[in-house]
């Protein structure tokens, strides 16, 4: 998984810049830690990020979860 988390995160950081790593604690913890910061949507590879190359994207606001492929994110 940090592999391909890593490879994520750099496509991101290289497109957009301002990208933040996060891999303390549980996810539920994360997310609050984001959500605290204002960070507006929290990308979140798991075990079907590599079946798949999707990630789970998920928004502060609504808190609204989907799952969206790699290509379409970096794109």
């Amino acid at each position: 998984l940090v592999e391909k988390a890593r490879e994520v995160y750099s496509a991101l950081k290289k497109k957009h810049g301002n990208v933040m790593w996060d891999d303390n604690g549980n996810i539920g913890k994360r997310y609050r830690r984001q959500d605290e910061i204002g960070t507006p949507e929290c990308v979140v590879i798991d075990f079907d990020t590599l079946e798949d190359d999707t990630v789970t994207v998920r928004d502060r606001d609504t808190t609204e979860q989907r799952r969206v492929s790699i290509s379409e994110l970096t794109k």
